[in-house]
């Protein structure tokens, strides 16, 4: 079995804690603005399809400390914490705050690859019976308020927007099991021990076959195997270039 470094007792590493405390801020503060003024902040900071009207350059970042609910924070946090306060403490709060974000990045792009795919043929099928040579908010909202049902299916793929941390996350899952494969693990439902080497491959499985057997599902399948993905290669690229992770 490997053995893990855990640092001090009970120590939460920088920028793990930082991360945290940023993501239930902005959590908090979405509640206090909605209740306030009735303004949801996932609309303005969460990530669009980048056709869509809605879509700006900054949600890339800023859609990775949104989140839809408290149960949605509270196991992305959870997970954040456990597995990637020993990353950080094994290869210091710079590389993993660079991991963290690439595989954000990564998660977020193989997402709108995807979505991309999915919606190309309904673009130009949309775009060819109506005559549209530019998809703005106003030609958006009549297609969602037309009785055409391709037409808002792609009115409802262009406003609704992707938020959370989970592509960042399922990258630090991929980490923690390349790390320390045999580790055991103890799961929730049902509570048995499993290898992190094992829980990792069969979350992959179970995303990838969620993710092409549900296309347009309100959970974003192919950004968590982004996240998998761009951390996999940002490993392998560590490994080459200096035969070790320590």
């Amino acid at each position: 079995m490997s053995r893990v470094y855990f640092g001090r007792a009970g120590g939460t590493p920088p920028v793990v804690r930082n991360l945290i405390i940023i993501n239930a801020l902005m959590f908090l503060g979405m509640i206090g603005i909605n209740s306030a003024f009735q303004v949801d902040l996932n609309r303005t900071l969460g990530l669009y399809y980048f056709k869509s009207p809605l879509f700006q350059p900054f949600q890339v970042i800023t859609h990775m400390f949104m989140h839809g609910s408290l149960g949605h924070i509270f196991f992305n946090m959870f997970a954040l914490w456990m597995f990637g306060k020993v990353l950080e403490q094994v290869w210091g709060s710079k590389r993993f705050l660079i991991y963290y974000l690439v595989t954000g990045f990564g998660a977020a792009f193989l997402h709108m690859i995807v979505y991309h795919i999915e919606y190309s043929s309904l673009i130009k099928q949309v775009s060819e019976a109506y005559q549209i040579d530019n998809f703005t908010r106003e030609v958006v909202d009549q297609l969602y308020n037309t009785g055409d049902a391709a037409a808002k299916k792609l009115a409802v793929g262009m406003i609704i927007p992707t938020v959370g941390a989970s592509g960042a996350v399922f990258g630090v899952l991929l980490a923690f099991g390349m790390l320390f494969p045999n580790t055991q693990l103890i799961l929730l439902f049902p509570p048995i021990p499993i290898r992190a080497k094992y829980f990792v491959i069969g979350y992959g499985i179970l995303e990838l076959y969620l993710g092409l057997t549900q296309p347009g599902s309100n959970i974003a399948h192919f950004a968590h195997l982004g996240g998998m993905l761009f951390g996999f290669i940002l490993i392998k690229f560590w490994q080459k270039k200096r035969n070790t992770f320590f």
